[in-house]
Protein backbone atom coordinates (compact mmCIF):
# COMPACT_ATOMS: atom_id res chain seq x y z
CA UNK A 1 0.00 0.00 0.00
CA UNK A 2 1.39 3.23 -0.74
CA UNK A 3 0.99 5.82 1.92
CA UNK A 4 -0.35 8.66 -0.35
CA UNK A 5 -3.85 6.62 -0.32
CA UNK A 6 -4.31 4.41 2.45
CA UNK A 7 -7.11 2.11 2.31
CA UNK A 8 -8.77 2.90 6.01
CA UNK A 9 -9.22 0.12 9.19
CA UNK A 10 -11.96 -1.59 7.34
CA UNK A 11 -10.34 -2.80 4.41
CA UNK A 12 -7.52 -3.80 6.99
CA UNK A 13 -10.11 -5.66 9.16
CA UNK A 14 -11.82 -7.68 6.09
CA UNK A 15 -7.47 -8.56 5.42
CA UNK A 16 -6.97 -9.64 8.48
CA UNK A 17 -10.43 -11.75 8.61
CA UNK A 18 -9.53 -13.16 5.13
CA UNK A 19 -5.23 -14.12 5.82
CA UNK A 20 -7.12 -16.31 8.29
CA UNK A 21 -9.55 -17.76 6.82
CA UNK A 22 -7.22 -18.68 3.98
CA UNK A 23 -4.86 -19.83 6.19
CA UNK A 24 -7.07 -22.34 8.10
CA UNK A 25 -7.65 -23.15 3.73
CA UNK A 26 -4.08 -23.87 4.17
CA UNK A 27 -3.79 -26.41 6.86
CA UNK A 28 -6.14 -28.57 5.37
CA UNK A 29 -6.46 -28.19 1.79
CA UNK A 30 -3.07 -30.67 0.26
CA UNK A 31 -4.40 -33.41 2.82
CA UNK A 32 -7.77 -33.82 1.97
CA UNK A 33 -7.92 -36.43 -0.87
CA UNK A 34 -5.41 -38.66 1.59
CA UNK A 35 -7.39 -37.84 4.92
CA UNK A 36 -10.75 -39.50 2.95
CA UNK A 37 -9.32 -42.28 1.27
CA UNK A 38 -6.56 -43.22 3.88
CA UNK A 39 -6.72 -42.18 7.14
CA UNK A 40 -10.82 -42.36 7.50
CA UNK A 41 -10.95 -45.63 5.13
CA UNK A 42 -13.19 -45.19 2.85
CA UNK A 43 -11.61 -45.15 -0.47
CA UNK A 44 -10.97 -43.37 -3.75
CA UNK A 45 -14.88 -43.29 -4.79
CA UNK A 46 -15.87 -41.17 -1.24
CA UNK A 47 -12.20 -38.78 -2.16
CA UNK A 48 -13.24 -38.17 -5.54
CA UNK A 49 -17.08 -37.72 -4.65
CA UNK A 50 -15.92 -35.11 -2.23
CA UNK A 51 -14.18 -33.11 -4.98
CA UNK A 52 -16.96 -33.57 -7.67
CA UNK A 53 -19.65 -32.81 -4.64
CA UNK A 54 -17.37 -29.79 -4.14
CA UNK A 55 -16.90 -28.55 -7.65
CA UNK A 56 -20.42 -28.96 -8.69
CA UNK A 57 -22.22 -27.35 -5.52
CA UNK A 58 -20.14 -24.64 -6.07
CA UNK A 59 -20.76 -24.34 -9.96
CA UNK A 60 -24.42 -23.95 -9.09
CA UNK A 61 -24.16 -21.27 -6.33
CA UNK A 62 -21.69 -19.45 -8.27
CA UNK A 63 -24.52 -19.00 -11.52
CA UNK A 64 -27.07 -18.29 -8.05
CA UNK A 65 -24.97 -15.90 -5.88
CA UNK A 66 -24.31 -13.59 -8.63
CA UNK A 67 -27.79 -12.45 -9.03
CA UNK A 68 -28.25 -12.81 -5.13
CA UNK A 69 -25.50 -10.08 -4.02
CA UNK A 70 -26.92 -7.64 -7.38
CA UNK A 71 -30.19 -8.05 -5.92
CA UNK A 72 -29.70 -8.11 -1.96
CA UNK A 73 -26.00 -6.62 -1.64
CA UNK A 74 -22.64 -8.70 -1.75
CA UNK A 75 -22.52 -8.54 2.15
CA UNK A 76 -25.21 -10.54 2.51
CA UNK A 77 -24.36 -13.33 0.43
CA UNK A 78 -20.61 -13.66 1.37
CA UNK A 79 -21.58 -13.91 4.91
CA UNK A 80 -24.00 -16.93 3.81
CA UNK A 81 -20.65 -18.43 1.72
CA UNK A 82 -18.27 -17.72 5.40
CA UNK A 83 -20.64 -19.47 7.12
CA UNK A 84 -21.27 -22.31 4.48
CA UNK A 85 -17.34 -22.77 4.34
CA UNK A 86 -17.28 -22.55 8.20
CA UNK A 87 -20.30 -25.24 8.13
CA UNK A 88 -18.55 -27.70 5.68
CA UNK A 89 -15.15 -27.95 7.23
CA UNK A 90 -16.31 -28.84 10.95
CA UNK A 91 -18.28 -31.33 9.12
CA UNK A 92 -15.21 -33.17 7.73
CA UNK A 93 -13.46 -32.87 11.24
CA UNK A 94 -15.89 -35.51 12.68
CA UNK A 95 -16.80 -37.47 9.59
CA UNK A 96 -16.64 -41.13 9.75
CA UNK A 97 -18.76 -42.22 6.58
CA UNK A 98 -19.03 -41.32 2.92
CA UNK A 99 -23.11 -39.61 3.44
CA UNK A 100 -21.25 -36.70 5.63
CA UNK A 101 -18.19 -36.75 3.46
CA UNK A 102 -19.79 -35.76 0.18
CA UNK A 103 -22.33 -33.64 2.61
CA UNK A 104 -18.75 -31.74 3.57
CA UNK A 105 -17.83 -31.51 0.29
CA UNK A 106 -21.39 -29.64 -0.49
CA UNK A 107 -21.55 -27.43 1.70
CA UNK A 108 -17.87 -26.18 0.94
CA UNK A 109 -19.12 -25.88 -2.76
CA UNK A 110 -21.81 -23.87 -1.58
CA UNK A 111 -19.76 -21.45 0.33
CA UNK A 112 -17.24 -20.85 -2.31
CA UNK A 113 -19.51 -19.85 -5.08
CA UNK A 114 -21.59 -17.96 -2.59
CA UNK A 115 -17.98 -16.14 -1.37
CA UNK A 116 -16.46 -15.61 -4.77
CA UNK A 117 -19.76 -14.33 -6.01
CA UNK A 118 -19.73 -11.15 -3.63
CA UNK A 119 -16.13 -11.12 -2.34
CA UNK A 120 -15.24 -8.41 -5.24
CA UNK A 121 -18.36 -6.31 -4.38
CA UNK A 122 -17.14 -6.62 -0.23
CA UNK A 123 -13.97 -5.54 -1.27
CA UNK A 124 -14.76 -2.44 -3.36
CA UNK A 125 -16.83 -1.16 -0.70
CA UNK A 126 -14.37 -1.15 1.42
CA UNK A 127 -12.01 1.32 -0.32
CA UNK A 128 -12.04 4.22 -2.10
CA UNK A 129 -12.81 3.82 -5.73
CA UNK A 130 -9.16 5.61 -5.92
CA UNK A 131 -7.81 2.09 -4.01
CA UNK A 132 -9.30 -0.37 -6.07
CA UNK A 133 -5.90 -1.15 -7.92
CA UNK A 134 -3.82 -1.84 -4.53
CA UNK A 135 -6.60 -3.60 -2.46
CA UNK A 136 -6.91 -6.19 -4.84
CA UNK A 137 -3.42 -6.18 -5.36
CA UNK A 138 -3.27 -6.84 -1.67
CA UNK A 139 -6.08 -10.02 -1.51
CA UNK A 140 -4.05 -11.51 -4.23
CA UNK A 141 -1.03 -11.32 -1.11
CA UNK A 142 -3.55 -12.66 1.76
CA UNK A 143 -4.45 -15.56 -0.05
CA UNK A 144 -1.41 -16.47 -1.08
CA UNK A 145 0.67 -15.93 1.98
CA UNK A 146 -2.60 -17.69 4.05
CA UNK A 147 -2.31 -20.89 2.02
CA UNK A 148 1.15 -20.80 2.05
CA UNK A 149 1.81 -20.49 6.21
CA UNK A 150 -1.44 -22.93 6.65
CA UNK A 151 0.32 -25.58 4.58
CA UNK A 152 3.66 -25.18 6.66
CA UNK A 153 2.02 -24.97 9.78
CA UNK A 154 0.13 -28.10 9.00
CA UNK A 155 3.17 -29.37 7.62
CA UNK A 156 4.83 -29.19 10.64
CA UNK A 157 1.69 -30.60 13.41
CA UNK A 158 1.79 -33.65 11.06
CA UNK A 159 5.33 -34.45 11.07
CA UNK A 160 5.99 -36.90 13.36
CA UNK A 161 2.38 -37.39 14.62
CA UNK A 162 0.95 -40.60 16.15
CA UNK A 163 -2.20 -40.00 15.05
CA UNK A 164 -2.56 -38.08 11.52
CA UNK A 165 -6.02 -38.82 11.48
CA UNK A 166 -6.66 -37.17 14.96
CA UNK A 167 -4.55 -34.11 13.45
CA UNK A 168 -6.03 -33.47 10.83
CA UNK A 169 -9.41 -34.03 12.60
CA UNK A 170 -8.14 -30.79 14.78
CA UNK A 171 -6.77 -29.26 11.74
CA UNK A 172 -10.24 -29.53 9.62
CA UNK A 173 -11.54 -28.27 13.21
CA UNK A 174 -9.24 -25.03 12.95
CA UNK A 175 -10.14 -24.06 9.25
CA UNK A 176 -13.95 -24.11 10.44
CA UNK A 177 -13.27 -21.62 13.42
CA UNK A 178 -10.93 -19.93 11.19
CA UNK A 179 -14.10 -18.76 9.00
CA UNK A 180 -15.96 -16.99 11.60
CA UNK A 181 -13.96 -14.15 11.95
CA UNK A 182 -14.72 -13.27 8.28
CA UNK A 183 -18.48 -13.53 9.00
CA UNK A 184 -17.90 -10.92 11.65
CA UNK A 185 -15.66 -9.06 9.31
CA UNK A 186 -17.74 -9.19 6.36
CA UNK A 187 -21.28 -8.08 8.67
CA UNK A 188 -18.63 -5.13 9.82
CA UNK A 189 -17.88 -3.78 6.98
CA UNK A 190 -20.62 -3.51 5.16
CA UNK A 191 -21.07 0.29 4.49
CA UNK A 192 -24.36 2.01 6.03
CA UNK A 193 -24.58 4.36 2.67
CA UNK A 194 -24.27 2.16 -0.57
CA UNK A 195 -24.63 4.64 -3.16
CA UNK A 196 -22.00 5.50 -6.02
CA UNK A 197 -22.05 7.54 -8.78
CA UNK A 198 -23.33 5.70 -11.51
CA UNK A 199 -20.81 4.31 -14.37
CA UNK A 200 -21.09 4.73 -17.97
CA UNK A 201 -21.33 1.46 -18.81
CA UNK A 202 -23.51 0.28 -15.87
CA UNK A 203 -25.98 -1.95 -17.47
CA UNK A 204 -29.59 -1.86 -16.86
CA UNK A 205 -30.34 -3.82 -13.54
CA UNK A 206 -31.92 -6.87 -14.71
CA UNK A 207 -28.62 -7.67 -16.57
CA UNK A 208 -28.67 -11.06 -17.32
CA UNK A 209 -25.43 -13.12 -17.95
CA UNK A 210 -25.63 -12.92 -21.54
CA UNK A 211 -25.91 -9.44 -21.86
CA UNK A 212 -22.85 -9.08 -19.71
CA UNK A 213 -21.11 -11.57 -22.17
CA UNK A 214 -22.54 -9.99 -25.15
CA UNK A 215 -20.20 -7.08 -24.74
CA UNK A 216 -16.93 -7.70 -26.16
CA UNK A 217 -14.81 -6.30 -23.60
CA UNK A 218 -16.46 -8.65 -20.86
CA UNK A 219 -16.17 -11.79 -22.69
CA UNK A 220 -12.62 -11.12 -23.77
CA UNK A 221 -11.89 -10.56 -19.99
CA UNK A 222 -13.96 -13.64 -19.01
CA UNK A 223 -11.78 -15.73 -21.06
CA UNK A 224 -8.58 -14.07 -20.11
CA UNK A 225 -9.17 -14.97 -16.43
CA UNK A 226 -9.48 -18.38 -17.94
CA UNK A 227 -6.46 -18.82 -19.59
CA UNK A 228 -4.33 -16.79 -16.76
CA UNK A 229 -5.82 -19.45 -14.71
CA UNK A 230 -4.31 -22.40 -17.19
CA UNK A 231 -1.20 -21.43 -18.60
CA UNK A 232 0.24 -19.55 -15.33
CA UNK A 233 -1.06 -20.02 -11.97
CA UNK A 234 -2.01 -23.50 -12.35
CA UNK A 235 1.18 -24.26 -13.98
CA UNK A 236 3.72 -22.98 -11.23
CA UNK A 237 1.83 -24.76 -8.98
CA UNK A 238 1.30 -28.36 -10.63
CA UNK A 239 3.66 -28.25 -13.62
CA UNK A 240 6.82 -26.05 -12.79
CA UNK A 241 8.12 -28.57 -9.42
CA UNK A 242 7.42 -31.38 -12.11
CA UNK A 243 9.47 -30.02 -14.48
CA UNK A 244 12.07 -29.00 -11.76
CA UNK A 245 12.17 -32.31 -9.82
CA UNK A 246 11.92 -34.88 -13.01
CA UNK A 247 13.09 -33.31 -15.94
CA UNK A 248 15.77 -31.27 -13.95
CA UNK A 249 16.86 -33.06 -11.18
CA UNK A 250 16.40 -29.95 -8.74
CA UNK A 251 16.73 -30.99 -5.36
CA UNK A 252 12.87 -31.13 -3.59
CA UNK A 253 14.98 -28.61 -1.07
CA UNK A 254 15.13 -26.33 -3.80
CA UNK A 255 11.90 -26.70 -5.58
CA UNK A 256 10.40 -25.79 -2.22
CA UNK A 257 12.62 -22.54 -2.38
CA UNK A 258 11.78 -21.58 -5.46
CA UNK A 259 8.06 -21.87 -4.50
CA UNK A 260 8.62 -19.92 -1.59
CA UNK A 261 10.70 -17.16 -3.34
CA UNK A 262 7.96 -16.68 -5.63
CA UNK A 263 5.58 -15.97 -2.04
CA UNK A 264 7.52 -13.62 -0.59
CA UNK A 265 8.44 -11.78 -3.84
CA UNK A 266 4.72 -10.94 -4.00
CA UNK A 267 5.27 -9.41 -0.57
CA UNK A 268 8.61 -7.49 -1.57
CA UNK A 269 6.92 -6.54 -4.84
CA UNK A 270 3.86 -4.99 -4.05
CA UNK A 271 4.67 -1.61 -2.32
CA UNK A 272 7.70 -1.24 -4.83
CA UNK A 273 5.60 -1.56 -7.83
CA UNK A 274 2.34 0.08 -6.60
CA UNK A 275 2.81 3.36 -7.49
CA UNK A 276 4.13 2.37 -11.19
CA UNK A 277 1.04 0.03 -11.50
CA UNK A 278 -1.16 2.78 -10.89
CA UNK A 279 -0.38 5.11 -13.27
CA UNK A 280 -0.30 2.35 -15.87
CA UNK A 281 -3.81 1.98 -18.24
CA UNK A 282 -5.34 -1.09 -16.42
CA UNK A 283 -5.83 -2.88 -19.90
CA UNK A 284 -2.12 -2.40 -20.31
CA UNK A 285 -1.33 -3.61 -16.74
CA UNK A 286 -3.46 -6.77 -17.85
CA UNK A 287 -1.73 -7.69 -20.75
CA UNK A 288 1.87 -6.99 -19.05
CA UNK A 289 1.08 -9.63 -16.60
CA UNK A 290 1.38 -12.73 -19.31
CA UNK A 291 4.72 -10.87 -20.92
CA UNK A 292 6.11 -11.05 -17.76
CA UNK A 293 5.45 -14.58 -17.51
CA UNK A 294 6.81 -15.28 -20.54
CA UNK A 295 9.66 -13.34 -19.40
CA UNK A 296 9.37 -16.15 -16.21
CA UNK A 297 9.43 -19.44 -18.22
CA UNK A 298 12.36 -17.64 -20.59
CA UNK A 299 14.43 -18.05 -17.15
CA UNK A 300 13.11 -21.21 -16.49
CA UNK A 301 14.41 -22.05 -20.11
CA UNK A 302 17.82 -20.26 -19.16
CA UNK A 303 18.19 -22.72 -16.53
CA UNK A 304 17.27 -26.44 -18.29
CA UNK A 305 19.52 -24.92 -21.06
CA UNK A 306 22.63 -24.20 -18.64
CA UNK A 307 22.15 -27.93 -17.35
CA UNK A 308 24.03 -29.78 -14.25
CA UNK A 309 27.20 -28.66 -15.86
CA UNK A 310 27.23 -24.84 -14.96
CA UNK A 311 28.02 -23.56 -11.79
CA UNK A 312 24.92 -23.60 -9.33
CA UNK A 313 25.06 -20.11 -8.97
CA UNK A 314 24.42 -19.39 -12.21
CA UNK A 315 20.93 -22.09 -12.75
CA UNK A 316 19.79 -21.50 -8.88
CA UNK A 317 19.96 -17.81 -9.66
CA UNK A 318 18.04 -18.16 -13.16
CA UNK A 319 15.47 -20.56 -10.93
CA UNK A 320 14.78 -17.62 -8.22
CA UNK A 321 14.49 -15.37 -11.09
CA UNK A 322 11.81 -16.72 -12.41
CA UNK A 323 9.88 -17.07 -8.74
CA UNK A 324 10.35 -13.15 -8.89
CA UNK A 325 9.35 -12.22 -12.08
CA UNK A 326 6.31 -14.56 -12.02
CA UNK A 327 5.88 -12.50 -8.82
CA UNK A 328 5.50 -9.50 -10.68
CA UNK A 329 3.35 -10.85 -13.15
CA UNK A 330 1.10 -12.16 -10.63
CA UNK A 331 1.06 -8.53 -9.64
CA UNK A 332 0.25 -6.45 -12.49
CA UNK A 333 -2.61 -9.24 -12.79
CA UNK A 334 -4.39 -8.71 -9.82
CA UNK A 335 -4.22 -5.00 -9.91
CA UNK A 336 -6.17 -4.89 -13.00
CA UNK A 337 -8.48 -7.54 -13.73
CA UNK A 338 -11.03 -6.98 -10.93
CA UNK A 339 -10.84 -3.10 -11.01
CA UNK A 340 -12.01 -3.33 -14.76
CA UNK A 341 -14.58 -5.99 -13.51
CA UNK A 342 -16.28 -3.54 -11.70
CA UNK A 343 -15.91 -1.24 -14.29
CA UNK A 344 -17.17 -2.60 -17.17
CA UNK A 345 -20.14 -4.76 -15.16
CA UNK A 346 -21.29 -1.74 -13.26
CA UNK A 347 -22.56 -1.74 -9.80
CA UNK A 348 -25.70 -3.16 -10.50
CA UNK A 349 -24.34 -6.71 -12.24
CA UNK A 350 -20.90 -7.07 -10.03
CA UNK A 351 -22.09 -9.66 -8.41
CA UNK A 352 -23.03 -11.85 -11.89
CA UNK A 353 -19.92 -10.95 -13.59
CA UNK A 354 -17.82 -11.76 -10.65
CA UNK A 355 -19.73 -14.87 -11.00
CA UNK A 356 -18.46 -15.59 -14.11
CA UNK A 357 -14.83 -14.66 -13.44
CA UNK A 358 -15.33 -17.23 -10.72
CA UNK A 359 -16.44 -20.06 -12.62
CA UNK A 360 -13.40 -19.30 -15.36
CA UNK A 361 -11.45 -19.54 -12.89
CA UNK A 362 -12.71 -22.95 -11.95
CA UNK A 363 -12.36 -24.14 -15.43
CA UNK A 364 -8.81 -22.65 -15.60
CA UNK A 365 -8.07 -24.41 -12.60
CA UNK A 366 -9.38 -27.89 -13.47
CA UNK A 367 -8.18 -27.82 -17.33
CA UNK A 368 -4.34 -25.93 -16.52
CA UNK A 369 -2.90 -29.28 -13.97
CA UNK A 370 -3.98 -32.26 -16.89
CA UNK A 371 -2.21 -29.77 -19.65
CA UNK A 372 0.67 -28.92 -17.63
CA UNK A 373 1.16 -32.78 -16.55
CA UNK A 374 0.77 -33.79 -20.30
CA UNK A 375 3.58 -31.34 -20.89
CA UNK A 376 5.78 -32.61 -18.25
CA UNK A 377 5.14 -35.98 -19.59
CA UNK A 378 5.90 -35.55 -23.73
CA UNK A 379 8.67 -32.43 -23.94
CA UNK A 380 12.20 -32.20 -22.05
CA UNK A 381 12.97 -30.03 -19.81
CA UNK A 382 13.42 -27.34 -22.39
CA UNK A 383 10.26 -28.17 -24.36
CA UNK A 384 8.02 -28.07 -20.96
CA UNK A 385 9.22 -24.22 -20.52
CA UNK A 386 8.87 -23.29 -24.09
CA UNK A 387 5.54 -24.67 -24.33
CA UNK A 388 4.42 -22.75 -21.10
CA UNK A 389 6.08 -19.68 -22.62
CA UNK A 390 4.12 -20.20 -25.44
CA UNK A 391 0.81 -20.65 -23.34
CA UNK A 392 1.57 -17.07 -21.88
CA UNK A 393 2.12 -15.85 -24.98
CA UNK A 394 -1.95 -16.74 -26.30
CA UNK A 395 -3.14 -15.21 -23.21
CA UNK A 396 -0.88 -12.16 -23.89
CA UNK A 397 -2.51 -12.14 -27.86
CA UNK A 398 -5.89 -12.16 -25.67
CA UNK A 399 -5.29 -9.47 -22.96
CA UNK A 400 -3.75 -7.52 -26.33
CA UNK A 401 -7.03 -7.93 -28.08
CA UNK A 402 -9.01 -6.38 -25.01
CA UNK A 403 -6.88 -3.92 -24.75
CA UNK A 404 -7.96 -3.12 -28.38
CA UNK A 405 -11.01 -3.45 -27.60
CA UNK A 406 -11.44 -1.45 -24.21
CA UNK A 407 -9.91 1.63 -26.14
CA UNK A 408 -13.19 2.06 -28.29
CA UNK A 409 -14.75 2.11 -24.89
CA UNK A 410 -15.29 5.50 -23.91
CA UNK A 411 -14.23 6.05 -20.17
CA UNK A 412 -16.81 6.73 -17.67
CA UNK A 413 -17.65 10.31 -17.07
CA UNK A 414 -17.24 12.28 -14.08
Amino acid sequence: MTSKQPLGHRFTLLMGALLLSTLGNGLCFPFTAIYIQELLGLGARAAGGYFVAMAAASFAAALVGGPLADRHGPHRVGVLGAAALAAGYGMLAPADTTSLVLASGACVGVGFGLFYASIVGIVDAAVPESGRRTAFSVRHIVNNVGIGVGSVAAGLALHGAHTPTGTLRLLYLANALAALPLVAAIRYVRPHDTERPAQAEEPAENATYRDLLRARPMALLILAQALFAIVGFTQIEATVPLLLHDDMAVTLGWVSTVVAANSFALIALQPLMSRWLEGLPETVSLAAGPVLWVAAFGCGLGAALAGDGTAPVLRHGLLLAFAVVFAAGELTYSSAFYPLLLRWSGEAAVGRASALASLAWNLGTATGPPLGLFVVAHFSATGGWTALAAGAGVACAVAAALHRRAAAVPPPSG
